[in-house]
């Protein structure tokens, strides 16, 4: 079934609380930039109110967006939602596993649905605003290069001292996460590297002098794709030659999160400036590359601070930068508790709701969860406003919830105190009738190290629901047979989200499984679900009498 994505105004915020709330923002401000933050990217109820509202802001004049993921990837997302393109192929437009995410499924969906009956000049369009790279793991500049050069139509052989190909050398040691973290091992500093700076910005040059010819000859969104893919090279040599200056590892570590940023604020500043007539740009981002103040981050014993990216830009376009900045108090995906009743947070409360700073009191939160980042006085002083997320989603366990609401199911979850391999936590088994031996469905969040892998759970925000289908059904869905499965498996992509494909090992016994369900799965599972869990009910008593004939207990 097609999806057809809802275009009317969701249900996630009270209407209350974008007016005068959010939207009171917008005539006090007049923003170029509205940044909405996010205090850890794995909970997921931050993506879907993003959508919520940017949809809200579309009739308000926005016509853009901008998420913490690379710049270039995501063109190939902006030239589908404006229909530029009719496919995509998300995870690659995507970066950080990003295009795994349900949230940014449906507002990719809905972007291109807002803007099928428009014209082109009032289409909403996607931009990426990061660069190629993370912390400890840059790629190499080698592709953008040669897009560059292939664009200007620069013949290989003479593109610059002994070549592209020969300055590059091997372009695995480029990605190495070794490259980063040790500046012995970093090719940044190599005479090689500071050619290719050179050739780089050669390259950009002539793409400018040359603009009349190759626009005439090409698009403008032809030369600016060249130019971006250039710019992203640029920026990958620099962060690479950063990487390879020797020093204590908190000045090494504090200079490369401080030139990520840098990096980001160009992009942000660069989107702008290509977004300036066609109106403001909402920009969705972790707190910490959007915060108005230093960036700080105590990692691995060291006490780390840099400007962050939101710093750079409000230093520059001032009150038109607005700052919203996410706060979550407990999350079921993530894994955290409720906040203190002292903290900011469990004073914010346990619902969803937009709150001013001068409505924000109490305690900074203190937790060990790593990937999270409790407000602290810093951001809300700085900030327009704070949307409070007081319990976040959880995907899984919607879906479980839909699986109990069938008739006869009962189920069984592994807590974290049943003895059981930490990899199980959290693990779904469903049954139907009198059977609690044999489950007709599961739903996992981890890989089984050594013997369920393929799937790649262990990426943020995957997980997967698994049905036993039969053999029958299993032949009708696949095209082939459970016992055929061993010779087809390097045909099968078992990452992909929101698509069946067998189960990569309980696939021989008839079972199949989706990553991360969503529109695409929606009508089969719904079928499939009652489809399974009706043959494992009719299943349940020739079972049970078996039991009993052999002198076996009833399952608990």
């Amino acid at each position: 079934m097609a999806f057809e994505p809802d275009l009317r105004e969701p249900g996630l915020l009270e209407p209350g609380l974008l007016e005068p709330g959010l939207l009171g923002l917008l005539p006090a401000h007049r923003p170029r930039l509205l940044a909405l933050g996010e205090p850890t990217h794995l909970e997921p109820a931050f993506p879907r109110l993003r959508n919520q509202i940017l949809r809200t802001l579309a009739g308000h004049g926005f016509r853009s967006v901008a998420i913490e993921s690379d710049r270039v990837a995501a063109l190939a997302v902006d030239d589908y939602v404006r229909w530029r393109t009719d496919s995509l192929d998300l995870p690659s437009g995507l970066s950080h596993g990003l295009g795994h995410l349900a949230g940014n499924r449906e507002l990719v969906e809905w972007m291109r649905a807002w803007n099928a009956d428009r014209p082109a000049a009032d289409r909403l369009s996607f931009h990426g605003f990061d660069a190629p790279l993370e912390m400890m793991h840059a790629t190499s500049p080698g592709p953008h290069l040669r897009h560059l050069r292939d664009y200007l139509g620069v013949p290989a052989a003479t593109d610059g001292l002994d070549g592209l190909d020969g300055l590059l050398g091997d372009e695995a040691r480029w990605s190495e996460s070794a490259a980063v973290m040790d500046a012995a091992r970093s090719p940044g500093g190599s005479p090689e590297a500071a050619a290719l700076r050179a050739l780089a910005d050669d390259l950009l040059t002539r793409l400018y002098g040359d603009a009349p010819r190759l626009i005439r000859q090409t698009s403008v969104a032809d030369w600016h794709r060249a130019r971006i893919h250039g710019t992203a090279a640029l920026g990958l040599l620099r962060y690479h030659a950063v990487a390879a200056v020797a020093g204590p590892q908190d000045q090494r570590v504090r200079r490369l999160l401080g030139t990520r940023d840098a990096l980001m604020a160009q992009n942000l500043l660069d989107i702008l400036e290509a977004e300036h007539d066609r109106g403001p740009v909402l920009v969705f981002a972790h707190n910490r590359h959007l915060q108005r103040h230093p960036s700080t981050w105590v990692l691995a014993g060291m006490d780390l601070e840099w400007p962050s990216a939101g710093s750079i830009v409000a230093s520059l376009i001032g009150e038109r930068y607005v700052f919203v900045a996410g706060s979550l108090g407990a999350s079921p995906a993530l894994g955290l508790d409720a906040p203190g009743p002292a903290s900011m947070e469990g004073r914010l409360g346990a619902g969803t709701g937009l709150f001013q700073p001068g409505q924000v009191t109490g305690e900074e939160r203190v937790t060990d969860e790593l990937r999270y980042f409790p407000l602290d006085a810093g951001t809300v002083t700085a900030c327009e406003a704070i949307l409070h997320v007081g319990t976040g989603d959880d995907p899984a366990g919607e879906m479980a919830a839909r699986i109990l609401a069938l008739p006869g199911v009962a189920a069984t979850r592994i807590e974290p105190d049943s003895g059981m391999p930490e990899y199980t936590w959290g693990d779904r088994f469903f049954f139907a009738g009198e059977d609690r031996m044999r489950p007709f469905a599961t739903i996992v969040g981890h890989d089984v190290p050594g013997f369920d892998t393929e799937s790649r759970l262990d990426r943020p925000y995957a997980w997967r629901l698994n049905l036993e289908l039969g053999r029958d059904e299993f032949r009708r869905m696949f095209g082939f047979g459970p016992e055929e499965l061993a010779e087809r498996r390097s045909g099968i992509d078992f990452t992909e989200a929101d698509r069946f494909v067998p189960h990569p090992a309980y696939g021989v016994q008839g079972w199949g499984s989706v990553v991360n369900p969503g529109p695409a799965t929606a009508a089969e599972i719904a079928r499939l679900l009652e489809y399974a869990r009706s043959r494992s009910a009719a299943r349940a008593p020739s079972t049970a009498r078996s039991r009993h004939a052999a002198g076996r207990p009833e399952p608990a």
